[in-house]
């Protein structure tokens, strides 16, 4: 295979890695050291990259175009980002091919690791009444906070799945969140609103992106740490609007 032939495979396998990682929720300066060790695996050590929350620029020699790839949505999964690791590890130890290692990563992006939605909704009821005990809750508000916390967290994903927009869905959420918990004291089936609320919320708070946030302007990623946490802080201000809709009335 030529130099050029090398360089351009190369750049799809680094496109590939930054858009999975970042589209995944990984932080920028841990996508800026996989691309870096894939490409000192193919002694190609040569490369310029300018990766944010919203998109990558991406050079490899002096004489390759510079490629641009903007990131239009990002989710939180973990597995995509320890399986790009896994790639990029096997690529270092030479057991595999980049053009192996290229299948690989086509394969991850179209891949779905969420666990199915009914896991998915029961683990969120399971949080929710656990979070209420947490945060000195009495066990007779569990089932109302489970059921909340779960019925909640269904409307988020499927709002999210019908619009696309993260901060209706989150108020969507909370709003059926805030409904329920009132609907639960109202009836009885509940004693301690302001517990079962809070407990009930807990799987939308976006915890893991505010840890990637300042993760990233700890480590001097100022451009994408602000832009992540500003994320962040529209999702509780999507989150806490709903609940205050439903407690306004």
């Amino acid at each position: 295979m030529s130099e050029v032939s090398t360089n351009e495979l190369l750049m799809d396998c680094l496109q590939l890695v930054g858009q999975i990682m970042i589209e995944s929720g990984a932080e920028v300066y841990r996508v800026e050291n996989t691309m870096y060790h894939i490409a000192n695996s193919q002694n190609i050590p040569d490369i310029q990259t300018y990766v944010t929350s919203t998109g990558i620029l991406l050079t490899v020699g002096k004489t390759q175009s510079t490629r641009i790839t903007p990131i239009a949505r990002r989710i939180t999964d973990l597995e995509k980002v320890a399986r790009v690791n896994a790639v990029s590890r096997k690529l270092s130890a030479k057991s595999i091919t980049l053009t192996q290692a290229y299948d690989e990563l086509l394969t991850i992006q179209k891949t779905n690791y969420f666990l199915p939605i009914y896991l998915q909704v029961l683990a969120a009821c399971i949080a929710s009444g656990s979070f209420l005990i947490m945060f000195g809750g009495i066990w007779q508000d569990f089932f109302a906070a489970f059921i909340a916390g779960g019925m909640g967290f269904l409307t988020y994903l499927i709002a999210h799945d019908l619009t696309r927009v993260r901060f209706f869905s989150e108020f969507t959420a909370s709003l059926v969140v805030g409904l329920l918990a009132y609907l639960a004291v109202h009836l009885q089936l509940g004693s301690e609103l302001d517990k079962i609320i809070i407990g009930s919320v807990m799987p939308l708070v976006p915890g893991l992106p505010i840890t990637i946030a300042v993760r990233d302007l700890m480590s001097g990623h100022l451009v994408s740490g602000l832009a992540k946490g500003a994320e962040t802080v529209l999702t509780a201000f999507a989150i806490g609007s709903g609940i205050a809709v439903v407690l306004s009335f």
